[in-house]
């Protein structure tokens, strides 16, 4: 995909998201720019489902939906409340450790800085990205293996991991799109632009797509 069509890519984008499923994350940041619900929804999203995600993060904020809360809560019961995502005790482990740090360093306030959020146990840059730009509104790219795998199958990007994709796409995306693509392409992956057998022949940005690495395709 060439540089130029970008913004018509975008723009079609848009039109299909209407059809498809909301991230999870994205819906709770809808519903309340919080950024702790952000943080936490979108560490219980690791390596989970989206409906699986949507209904634990349901469930351990109707229990605590604020730091001050969350630290008081048993590990075992936060682990109970986000069972089955992935890795689910561990993820227990480190929203707690975070809750308490929050409340004893920060004020209970979730920093707004990507550096400051990555010195927290579990949290890397994407989901810093995405505390920054849908809890505070701030610019920032989340890539995460949906961007990484749709922007090198476009030729949009030639990368190897999808640190050195945000990297890039921070000096060849145009800023105006940088907080959506994340969910435009997250949608896209999960509904249209398949890792494995994309559906290509019926695809909105066939015309415009490089098809970099796919082989099997409907």
């Amino acid at each position: 995909m060439k540089p130029d069509n970008i913004p018509a890519a975008i723009s079609l984008l848009r039109e299909e998201y209407r059809s498809w499923q909301t991230p999870a994350v994205t819906i709770v940041a809808q519903c309340e720019r919080s950024p702790f619900k952000v943080l936490v929804s979108c560490l219980i999203s690791l390596r989970t489902k989206d409906e699986v995600t949507a209904a634990a993060s349901k469930r351990l904020f109707e229990r605590a939906g604020t730091p001050a809360e969350m630290k008081d809560l048993p590990v075992d019961e936060i682990a109970r409340l986000i069972y089955p995502s992935g890795f689910y005790r561990n993820k227990a482990a480190q929203i707690a450790d975070i809750a308490q740090r929050l409340e004893n360093d920060f004020g209970g306030n979730v920093p707004d800085e990507i550096d400051e959020l990555l010195k927290f146990k579990g949290v890397g840059r994407k989901t810093a990205n995405l505390v920054v730009t849908l809890g505070f509104g701030k610019p920032g790219i989340c890539v995460d293996t949906h961007v990484h795998r749709i922007c090198n199958r476009w030729g949009y990007v030639s990368t190897k991991s999808p640190d050195e994709t945000e990297r890039v796409l921070r000096q060849i995306l145009p800023a105006e799109y940088w907080i959506e693509i994340n969910d435009l392409l997250v949608a896209f992956g999960q509904n249209h632009c398949l890792p494995r057998s994309p559906r290509c022949s019926s695809c909105c940005l066939a015309g415009m797509c490089d098809r970099a690495g796919v082989g099997l395709s409907r």
